[in-house]
C-alpha cells in the first residue's frame, strides 16, 4: 500500500513521473521485451527520458506498472503519446488470452486484498459482490504516481530507490533476454544468487545475515496466516538435495562482496554487486545525514533513522523484494529462498 506525502521537488529540468498500468493476465516477459524495452530505448536515444522502472502488481488484476520520467516538462506530452501508442500496439498484436475472473488465481488475489487492505481502505476497489474489482484484461490506464515514502525513507530515500529501481529493471530485462528464465530452476537459481549478493553486501556479518533471512521468511509466513501458502516442512524436505552446492555458492559470493573482489563473480553478478555496494554506501550516507524518515510499523508516526546499521535492513527488504517482483518470482518462492539461504548460513557456521 502507498503512503502519500507531498512529492519531493523534481530534479532541475526534468518532467513529472508518469505511471501507466497495463492490465495483462499473462507472463509479462513478452510485453517487457517487445514493448517496454524498445520504447525506453527509443525515448532515451532521442533525449526524452530521464529515468524509468517497472514493477508487477496484482491489485484489480495482474498488471505491469510502468513508470517513466520525461527529461523535461516539454517532453511530457510526447512521452505519454508514445507510451500509449506502444502499449496499444502490443496489446493488439499479442493480447493475453487468460482471464482471472474465477478459480485459484482470483481467490489468491482476494486473499492478498483482504490482508493488505483492511476495513474501509478496500471500498474504492470493491465490485458489486464485495470482492476485489477486476480491470479489463488487455487494457491500460494512466494513474497517479504515488511513491511509498514511508517504506523507503522519505523524499531522499525515494530518490535513491528510483535510481536503484532503474538498474534493477534493466538488469531483469537483460536476464529475460539472455537466460532461460521460463525454466523454474533457472529462475530460482538467478533469484537466489541476486539475493545472495544484495543481502551479503548490506549485511556482511554471518550471524546478522542469517537472522535477517530468517526474519524475512517469518515476515512472509506471518503475512498469510492460516492459508498454508508459505510452508516450512516442504522447504526443509528440499534442503538435503541442494545444501552442498547452495552453501558453497553462498560462501563464494559472500567472500567476493566482503573482500571487494566482485570482479571474480560472473559478469551478471559482478555488475549487480558493484551496484549494490554503491546503493549501500548511498543509503549509509543518507542515514548518517539524518535524511531517512520511515513510517512506523503501526503507521501512526514518522521515525527518523540515523544509524546506518538500523537503516540498511529496513531498506534491504523492499529492495530485495522488488527485484524478485520484477523477475516474476512469487512470494511463495521468495519465502522459500530466504528460508534455505538462512539455513545455509546456520548449518555451515
Amino acid at each position: 500500500m502507498t503512503t502519500t506525502t507531498p512529492a519531493a521537488p523534481a530534479a532541475t529540468g526534468t518532467g513529472a513521473w508518469q505511471a501507466t498500468h497495463v492490465f495483462y493476465a499473462a507472463n509479462p516477459r513478452p510485453m517487457l521485451l517487445q514493448c517496454v524495452r524498445p520504447l525506453v530505448a527509443e525515448l532515451e536515444a532521442e533525449g526524452l527520458l530521464a529515468n524509468w522502472f517497472f514493477i508487477n502488481y496484482w491489485l484489480e488484476g495482474p498488471h505491469v506498472r510502468l513508470r517513466l520520467r520525461p527529461a523535461s516538462p516539454a517532453a511530457e506530452a510526447e512521452v505519454r503519446r508514445r507510451t500509449e501508442a506502444a502499449v496499444d500496439r502490443f496489446l493488439a498484436e499479442r493480447p493475453a488470452l487468460y482471464e482471472v475472473d474465477s478459480g485459484f488465481l482470483n481467490d489468491f488475489y482476494n486473499t492478498l486484498f483482504e490482508i493488505e487492505f483492511p476495513g474501509t481502505e478496500r471500498t474504492p476497489y470493491l465490485d458489486e459482490q464485495g470482492r476485489m474489482n477486476l480491470r479489463p484484461n488487455n487494457s491500460r490506464s494512466a494513474e497517479p504516481y504515488e511513491p511509498e515514502y514511508g517504506k523507503y525513507g522519505g523524499p531522499a530515500g525515494i530518490e535513491l530507490a528510483e535510481w536503484h529501481f532503474r538498474y534493477s529493471s534493466e538488469l531483469v530485462l537483460d536476464a529475460f533476454a539472455t537466460k532461460n528464465l521460463h525454466l523454474r530452476t533457472v529462475l530460482l537459481g538467478t533469484s537466489a544468487q541476486l539475493m545472495m549478493v544484495m543481502s551479503g553486501t548490506f549485511l556482511p556479518d554471518r550471524d546478522d545475515l542469517a537472522g535477517y533471512l530468517d526474519s524475512y521468511y517469518d515476515f512472509w509466513h506471518r503475512a498469510f496466516p492460516g492459508t498454508g501458502f508459505i510452508g516450512t516442512d516442504e522447504y526443509d524436505r528440499n534442503w538435503t538435495a541442494m545444501a552442498p552446492g547452495l552453501t558453497a555458492r553462498f560462501a563464494a559470493v559472500r567472500a567476493a562482496v566482503a573482500g571487494g573482489t566482485e570482479g571474480r563473480l560472473p559478469a551478471f553478478l559482478a555488475g549487480w554487486a558493484e551496484h549494490c555496494a554503491e546503493l549501500r554506501d548511498r543509503a549509509r550516507r543518507l542515514a548518517a545525514d539524518g535524511d531517512l524518515v520511515f513510517r512506523s510499523w503501526d503507521g501512526e508516526r514518522a521515525e527518523r533513522v540515523t544509524d546506518p546499521a538500523a537503516a540498511l535492513p529496513l531498506l534491504l527488504s523492499p529492495y530485495m523484494h522488488m527485484t524478485n517482483n520484477r523477475l516474476h518470482v512469487t512470494i511463495q518462492d521468495e519465502a522459500y529462498l530466504s528460508h534455505v539461504l538462512g539455513r545455509c548460513l546456520r548449518e555451515s557456521a
